[in-house]
């Protein structure tokens, strides 16, 4: 797989991120995948993630994986989505990788206040910049 690789290989980078398995994600990524590149939904493989594999979203972030993507629906960032779960250790990664705490989602939310919302003190409790 090259730089134009063929949009499979973001189905297959997706589906291995999504299944939270991090061995075929990084064969993947050698072979030339895009880590950028986008499934059939519009969302790359950081924002399918299983949020809970912190390690699985740190390597796609060393990967070059751009962690203020937007959903293309809900206009949340994957730090708004680690942060109302209450995945503390995501959100520590994220935010070690330059993902912006500051930005607000379609209803002017910050990620701190969906994790503030849902009791997630742990997120809420984190510094905001690195």
């Amino acid at each position: 797989l090259g730089p134009a690789a063929p949009c499979s290989s973001h189905y297959a980078l997706c589906n291995a991120s999504a299944s939270g398995n991090i061995e075929k994600v990084l064969l993947l990524l050698q072979a030339g995948a895009n880590v950028n590149g986008l499934n059939r939904f519009g969302r790359t493989a950081l924002q399918v993630v299983k949020l809970g594999h912190s390690a699985l979203v740190e390597a796609l972030l060393d990967k070059g994986a751009d962690p203020n993507a937007l959903d293309p629906v809900q206009y949340l960032s994957v730090t708004h989505d680690a942060a109302r779960e209450g995945f503390v250790d995501t959100v520590r990664v994220l935010i070690d990788h330059g993902a912006d705490v500051n930005r607000v989602d379609q209803h002017g939310n910050l990620p701190v206040h969906l994790a503030e919302r849902e009791g997630h003190q742990e997120v809420v409790k984190l510094p905001r910049v690195k």
